[in-house]
C-alpha cells in the first residue's frame, strides 16, 4: 500500500469559516463561507475534492494559499508574462484542474504532500503521459498546462526554464499502440520463467561456483565473498516471473505495478483485488481474473519475499534490486532484457509496460468481447476500450490466405 495516507481531521463548518477570516486573506467575493478550502479563485476551486480527500486541514490551508497565487497568475499573466496577458476563466478552470491532478500525481510518487515540484517531476510526468490511455488532444492540453506551470515557477521562484522535446499529435487514432502477439506473449512468459536462472549451489565445482559468484556479485551489488547459497536460490526466485505473468494477465499499468501490495493477491480465487484508492484513474474496486498458473507463481513469490530484508517493513508486492518500487523506466529495462532473451524483435517498436497491456486488451476482445476487456483493463469509459475492437494482425493475415 502506498505510504502516503494522510488522515482527514475536518473541523466543523463554523470553525473552518473562522480560520478563513483569521488566516487567509481573500476577498469576500471569492469566499465560500461554509468551507475555507473550497473557495474559488478566478472561477477555479482552490482545493478540489480529490485533494481534500488526501490532505489534512493544515495541508489544505497551505495548498489553498499556494494555489491562490498560481491561479491568479494564470488569470493575469499566464498567456504572456511580458504583456501581462492572462487566460479566459474557462481556460483558468481547466488548467487549474489539470494542475491539481499533476500535484496529486507528485504526492503519490513522493509518498507525501509537497509544493516543491522539480524539473524531474515534469519529465517523469510527460514520460507517463506518452503511454497513458487517452487522446492525443488531451495529452497535448496536459503538456501545454505543464509548460505554463513551469513558466510560473520561473516567474514566482526564479527556477530555471523547463522544456521537453516530447509533443503529442491532436489527431485521433483508432488503433492501440504496439502490442505483443500471441506467440510473443508465450515466449515472454517462458523467458520470465528462465530469467536470471543459475545452477544449484551444490551442483557446480568450486571453480565454476566462483564464476557464478562473480556474476551474482554484480547482479546483487554485493562483494563476491559475501555471495552464498541463499543468493543462488534468490537468483532462481519468482519475483520477475510473478511480475510478468501477472502483467500479462491483468494488463497492469506502470503505476499499478508500483502501487501493488500483497493484499491485492487472492490466490484461492485466482484474482487480483484492486481497491478503489489504489486503482489508477478509477474510483471503483476491481476484481481482475488470473490464470491458475499465474496464481501459483504469485503464491510462491509471496512465500519467498518474506525471506528478504528489503520487504520486512513494506507490503509492496515487487521491489527492484535497489529496493525501490518499479516504475516506467525500470519496467521498460526489464522488458527489453526479456525480449532479448526471448528473441523478440524490438526494432521500430516501443516496448514498454503498455505493450503488455495493449496485448491483453487486443486478445481479450478477440476471445471475449469489449465488456470483458473493459473490466479486465479497468477502463472507466467504453470509448477507451473501443480501440481494441479490431482483428489482430495474425487474424487478418489468415483471412488473406483464405481469400486466395
Amino acid at each position: 500500500m502506498t505510504v502516503f495516507r494522510t488522515l482527514k481531521h475536518r473541523n466543523s463548518a463554523k470553525r473552518r469559516g473562522s480560520v478563513s477570516r483569521e488566516r487567509t486573506p481573500m476577498s469576500n467575493a471569492n469566499r465560500d463561507p461554509t468551507n475555507d478550502v473550497s473557495r474559488r479563485c478566478e472561477g477555479a476551486i482552490l482545493v478540489p475534492e480529490p485533494s481534500r480527500e488526501v490532505l489534512n486541514d493544515r495541508q489544505q490551508l497551505d495548498y489553498a494559499e499556494h494555489r491562490q497565487r498560481l491561479i491568479r497568475w494564470i488569470a493575469t499573466r499566464g498567456k504572456d508574462t511580458r504583456t501581462v496577458e492572462g487566460y479566459a476563466e474557462t481556460t483558468v478552470r481547466r488548467r487549474a484542474t489539470n494542475l491539481d491532478a499533476f500535484y496529486r500525481w507528485v504526492w503519490d510518487r513522493r509518498d507525501g504532500y509537497t509544493t516543491h515540484i522539480t524539473h524531474d517531476d515534469g519529465h517523469d510526468y510527460v514520460d507517463e503521459l506518452v503511454y497513458r490511455d487517452c487522446s492525443g488532444t488531451h495529452k497535448s492540453n496536459l503538456l501545454k498546462t505543464l509548460k505554463m506551470y513551469y513558466r510560473w515557477r520561473e516567474f514566482e521562484y526564479g527556477d530555471e526554464p523547463w522544456s521537453t522535446e516530447v509533443s503529442f499529435s491532436t489527431e485521433q487514432h483508432d488503433n492501440p499502440r504496439d502490442y505483443f502477439t500471441q506467440s510473443e506473449r508465450r515466449r515472454l512468459r517462458e523467458a520470465a520463467l528462465d530469467y536470471g536462472s543459475v545452477p544449484h549451489y551444490c551442483s557446480v565445482d568450486p571453480d565454476e561456483r566462483r564464476k557464478w559468484k562473480a556474476q551474482l556479485a554484480r547482479r546483487f551489488g554485493k562483494p563476491m565473498d559475501e555471495i552464498g547459497r541463499g543468493d543462488f536460490e534468490r537468483a532462481n526466485g519468482h519475483k520477475v516471473p510473478s511480475l510478468i505473468c501477472t502483467s500479462l494477465d491483468a494488463g497492469l499499468r506502470p503505476i499499478e505495478v508500483e502501487r501493488a501490495t500483497t493484499s491485492w493477491v487472492d490466490t484461492d480465487n485466482d484474482v487480483l483485488r484492486i481497491p478503489a484508492k489504489e486503482s489508477a484513474k478509477n474510483r471503483d474496486n476491481w476484481i481482475v481474473g488470473l490464470q491458475s498458473r499465474t496464481s501459483a507463481i504469485l503464491e510462491r513469490w509471496l512465500n519467498e519475499r518474506r525471506l528478504y530484508d528489503e520487504y520486512a517493513d513494506t507490503d509492496r508486492l515487487w521491489l527492484t534490486r535497489e529496493s525501490n518500487p518499479y516504475q516506467s523506466t525500470s519496467l521498460k529495462y526489464l522488458l527489453e532484457q526479456l525480449c532479448d532473451d526471448a528473441g523478440i524483435d524490438t526494432s521500430d517498436r516501443q516496448i514498454t509496460q503498455y505493450t503488455l497491456r495493449h496485448s491483453t486488451g487486443t486478445y481479450m476482445t478477440r476471445e471475449e468481447d469489449l465488456a470483458a476487456t473493459k473490466a479486465q483493463l479497468r477502463h472507466r469509459s467504453v470509448q477507451t476500450t473501443m480501440k481494441y475492437d479490431q482483428a489482430p494482425v495474425e487474424d487478418r493475415r489468415n483471412a488473406l490466405r483464405r481469400m486466395e
